[in-house]
């Protein structure tokens, strides 16, 4: 049975670096998602939120894997979409105001009935607090530019600022939500190591 090899297959939406900017184009994927609101840190609903996506994200391939679609594929990283109703621009917002989705990228052969199945499955098991509000979904950025952050997440605001002048700089404007892919456990790693990609979509410069 081979194995996907998703980070592979999709290295460049995937890799970045944190002296500069880099355009990429992103296209339709799947992802299971699931959306809440509020200051990440110290909320209760982030973590029911994390522990049911990942809950079924772990399911899902174990049971694709074992299953009659004998499928499998390297686990991708977490990733969320952070914006405030009314604008697009949430870094300097009020935190308690934040809306965001977090999720992770599926091959193109999870159908709805496989989350179902997995939902299902989980639920016997364990039953994570919020694991009903997990959904899968289609999601396109096209253009995006990104670039890494190193450090803690507290600490993004110098490496938006830059990726917007990059993005400038290119003939490109903001054109959708600031989106971050997260590469390292919080738990296990330094906050001035932790990585993460921040992406932005674009569009060019009326």
């Amino acid at each position: 049975m081979p194995k996907l090899d998703l980070r592979k297959d999709l290295k460049p939406l995937y890799t970045a670096s944190a002296k500069k900017g880099v355009l990429v184009e992103v296209p339709r994927m799947k992802f299971l998602m699931i959306d809440g609101s509020g200051h990440p840190n110290g909320n209760p609903l982030v973590q029911q939120s994390m522990e049911a996506l990942f809950g079924v994200a772990y399911t899902l391939k174990f049971s694709s894997k074992l299953g009659p679609q004998k499928l499998d594929w390297t686990m991708l990283p977490p990733e969320a979409i952070w914006w405030l109703e009314g604008s697009e621009c949430y870094e300097k917002a009020d935190k308690s105001a934040w809306r965001w989705t977090l999720m992770i990228a599926q091959p193109d052969a999870v159908t709805s009935a496989m989350v179902r199945q997995a939902k299902k499955t989980l639920k016997e098991k364990k039953n994570p607090a919020r694991v009903d509000d997990v959904r899968l979904e289609s999601f396109r950025e096209g253009r995006s530019a990104q670039i890494l952050h190193i450090g803690p997440y507290g600490a993004v605001l110098p490496a938006i600022e830059k990726l917007h002048a990059f993005a400038a700089e290119n003939g490109y404007k903001a054109a959708g939500r600031h989106h971050e892919i997260y590469f390292s456990d919080p738990r296990r790693t330094k906050p001035d190591k932790l990585k993460t990609i921040i992406r932005l979509p674009v569009s060019k410069l009326v």
